[in-house]
């Protein structure tokens, strides 16, 4: 008996000094909303969150929610690829153009601006449409986000990764969202922030993937952004060896292609390998798709 009870001790001890273990590693964490899984649905990436249908602009928590009810399911979210821009008093806000004038009510840099300067305008869809909808903050957005979508963050030239690390850390959504980085250093810069979070990185080729990972970046924080046009297919296999899922840009040429020949279009990008589509067209993709 008393055996029993110095072990049980001593088990209850190297349980309490032990780490914790990460919320990203759990059962519907970050991992499993962003790695690679074989015959998993595809799923869609709204650019910019939207802006090309009518009343509902890019970067707006109302197009959010649009394309969240129209395309989204609980198993199989829509991500939503979104910009952060900082304003004079460096509040994170959503904005893909350094100006104001192409989608707001406003006109100049949005950097001379501060918040409550901003407070006045009101955002326009892509149609040149004004609507009700204000700038949000990236902290409303990722608050908004939880239970309802998941997020890949372009982080603007005027932001720095730790102030997009440390939003995503107040607001505790670590397991929804992904930091968009576009070389290898920046990507390694986000792993060092925190080496729990998700990283969209590109991979074009094995020279890009090799770089990332001479650099410190482990295969399973990162989700390969292959492209704009369709890579090799040794490619897509490569990388899912690696359990990396990858990420097609359809938007631009692709996005055309499938509207002239036809969204049957997109379901061959899924055959030949991509797991998520970056897409300006999200709800005729989620047509063809599901």
């Amino acid at each position: 008996m008393t055996r029993r009870i110095v072990l049980t001790s001593l088990v209850v001890a190297l349980a309490a000094c032990s780490p914790k273990t990460n919320p990203a590693t759990k059962s519907g964490g970050t991992i499993n909303y962003f790695d690679y899984k074989p015959n998993q649905p595809a799923r869609i990436s709204a650019h910019r969150g939207g802006g090309d249908l009518k009343g509902y602009p890019e970067n707006c928590i109302e197009s959010f929610q649009y394309l969240a009810q129209q395309i989204g399911t609980p198993a199989r979210p829509v991500i939503i690829e979104c910009d952060i821009d900082l304003t004079k008093d460096s509040v994170l806000v959503m904005m893909h153009d350094a100006t104001l004038d192409r989608t707001t009510t406003g006109t100049g840099k949005l950097i001379e601006k501060t918040y409550a300067d901003i407070q006045q305008y009101r955002l326009e869809d892509n149609m040149g449409n004004i609507t009700p909808y204000k700038i949000p903050t990236l902290e409303e957005v990722l608050r908004w986000g939880k239970n309802k979508v998941t997020f890949t963050l372009d982080v603007k030239r005027n932001v720095s990764f730790a102030k997009v690390v440390e939003m995503i850390h107040k607001t505790g959504t670590d397991a929804i969202a992904a930091v968009i980085t576009y070389n290898a250093q920046d990507a390694a810069r986000v792993h060092q922030l925190d080496p729990n979070l998700m990283i969209s990185v590109t991979i074009r080729n094995r020279a890009e993937y090799d770089r990332l990972r001479e650099l410190g970046v482990p295969d399973n924080r990162m989700i390969a952004f292959v492209g704009v046009k369709e890579p090799d297919k040794e490619l897509y296999q490569f990388l899912h060896e690696k359990g990396i899922a990858c990420i097609l840009g359809t938007l631009g040429n692709l996005d055309k292609q499938a509207a002239a020949r036809g969204d049957q279009v997109y379901r061959q990008f899924v055959q030949n390998g991509a797991d998520i589509m970056s897409t300006d067209r999200p709800l005729e993709m989620a047509k063809a798709l599901y």
